[in-house]
């Protein structure tokens, strides 16, 4: 478990930055999946189940015009930067594991 920063940048001007703090890299990539899902609500708000592939959040992701993550390293007691290539990375990967537990379960 390490704390991760999620800084976002949605558009051009710096006022659109924002942030939030997550007690794991894996909530953190949830977080983002988050920020997608509510995107889309609002673009289509009459759609009562929003669905997505993972194409799509990355193209979303890919828009965006600052994402990273600063992640705690324990061991030197700083956080470290990552990109939106190690974000996205990370997202498959997690998306992956969810879906493979699913069809164990269902």
């Amino acid at each position: 478990m390490s704390h991760t920063i999620l800084l976002i940048q949605p558009g051009i001007k710096p006022e659109t930055r924002t942030y939030s703090d997550y007690e794991s890299v894996n909530d953190c990539m949830e977080g983002v999946c988050k920020i997608y899902e509510e995107h889309l609500k609002r673009l289509n708000p009459n759609t009562p189940a929003i669905t997505y592939d993972i194409s799509q959040l990355f193209d979303f992701i890919d828009h965006l015009t600052d994402l990273s993550c600063l992640v705690y390293q324990k061991s030197t007691n700083t956080y470290a930067p990552y990109n939106k290539e190690w974000i996205k990375e990370k997202i498959y990967v997690l998306l992956r594991r969810q879906a493979s537990s699913r069809s164990l379960i269902g």
